[in-house]
């Protein structure tokens, strides 16, 4: 039988080898999408997929069937003459936060659905596969709406494939045994320039958003003007060793380099280090999906909070960028992309490329931009309006992409977001400036 490390890596190959210059269909990309996110939940035995870490967390399990009940509910339910649901008990288990869908099992107690049963999960995405199958035969996918919801649901699967590794690593390093999610393929060799470089851009009014012209989520919309001061950007992510330079003076001890709340959680939980960080025989450690391993100075550092990327940009007499500095940074953007499809799973050095280096790929980057609509934006409507637009509150804006946010998934416009103190994501961050 082929090791779990092989069906991966054989199943990344398989999904890479098209002819770059035809595009997909979207049958095509429906089916690759599905089978990935059985692929990344092989590793993992029945019980590793049905528990949960934290409220925040869920299990893979419960990844696996909601992904599916977002395609029985959004369309194949209304658009599928003849469609029955697979089990009418299901739509209670998996809806996430869909209000307009009806009641819900509660978000904190999905690690308690031991029923319905691993087997009978994978039985239900298959009839839903089944099923898109006869909806694809029909030749109704290729209709504007149809389309369209075939698009965000293979892209929502896409996040949840991101969230499945992360939320698998969250209960691993929750286990005494720290298991590994699968071997941890051999480092290249680090090609790091030793000294950040830092790229200069002019003010001016630029265009932020997407143009519509391909798939986008409603939060990348309308397309705005804004304005932009002059500003320089680091060209790569801030390290575990610089990180570490901040442990040693006292970063987690000094109130002054922190916002008021940060200060008081990161006091209230004893944080003195990013997330999975472990002290091992005098030295640190950090877990990730290849198990514990010796942190790496050279590469980015992750799991840190918003509070505590804001502190460690005062400690370096620097700040965040916006989300608009960002996308106008993305414009140089070098070529490098370290996201799932590299199949390292974990973050590397930056290379010696030119441009701005690691952007979409390696960790998340925090901004100090507070995830808000932007001017003119208005939710879709119906339940699928419920995606973005009710979340545009108290949390904070990141940008890019991580080392396990599948190939092709984001863009410049993206808009990831989250809450000021999580940090279970491979979230990591970039300095800037302003410029005189």
């Amino acid at each position: 039988m082929r090791s779990s490390l092989e069906k991966f890596v054989n199943f990344q190959s398989s999904i890479s080898v098209a002819e770059p210059s035809v595009a997909p269909s979207l049958e095509t990309r429906v089916i690759e999408t599905r089978r990935r996110s059985l692929a990344l939940a092989d590793p993992l035995t029945a019980e590793d997929q049905c528990v949960q870490a934290m409220d925040d967390a869920s299990p893979t399990k419960w990844h696996l069937a909601h992904t599916t009940w977002f395609f029985e509910t959004f369309v194949l339910k209304p658009h599928l003459a003849g469609y029955r649901l697979f089990d009418e008990r299901f739509p209670f288990c998996f809806n996430s936060y869909y209000e307009a869908e009806g009641d819900r099992h509660p978000r904190a107690h999905r690690g308690l659905l031991t029923r319905p049963t691993h087997a009978e999960v994978v039985a239900y995405r298959a009839h839903i596969d089944e099923s898109l199958d006869k909806l694809f035969a029909t030749g109704m996918a290729h209709e504007t709406e149809i389309a369209r919801l075939l698009e965000i649901g293979l892209n929502h699967e896409e996040q949840h494939q991101e969230l499945l590794l992360t939320d698998i690593l969250a209960l691993f390093a929750l286990s005494p045994l720290l298991p590994a999610y699968r071997e941890q393929p051999s480092k290249p060799q680090s090609k790091q320039k030793g000294e950040t470089g830092w790229m200069s851009f002019d003010s001016g009014i630029v265009e932020i958003g997407h143009t519509g012209s391909a798939f986008c989520f409603d939060n990348e919309q309308p397309r705005h003007r804004a304005l932009v001061h002059p500003f320089r950007m680091a060209d790569r992510l801030v390290t575990n060793g610089e990180w570490q330079e901040f442990m040693r003076a006292g970063g987690y001890t000094k109130p002054e380099f922190w916002l008021a709340d940060g200060w008081a959680l990161a006091k209230r939980e004893g944080w003195e280090a990013p997330l999975y960080y472990r002290r091992r025989d005098n030295q640190w450690h950090e877990i990730g999906l290849g198990g514990l391993q010796p942190v790496d100075p050279d590469a980015p550092v992750a799991h840190v909070s918003y509070y505590e990327a804001d502190a460690y940009a005062r400690f370096a007499g620097k700040r965040l960028p916006t989300e608009f500095e960002w996308e106008v940074a993305a414009q140089r953007a070098a070529p490098d992309r370290n996201d799932l499809g590299s199949g390292l799973l974990r973050p590397m050095p930056a290379k010696n490329e030119h441009g701005v280096r690691q952007m979409f790929g390696d960790c998340w980057e925090w901004t100090q931009s507070a995830y808000l609509p932007f001017p003119g934006y208005k939710a879709p409507e119906g339940a699928i309006g419920e995606y973005n637009g009710k979340f545009m509150v108290s949390q904070m804006v990141l940008k890019g992409a991580s080392c396990v946010t599948p190939a092709g998934h984001t863009r410049p416009t993206y808009r990831n977001f989250f809450y000021p103190w999580q940090r279970w994501q491979f979230m990591g961050l970039r300095l800037a400036e302003d410029a005189a």
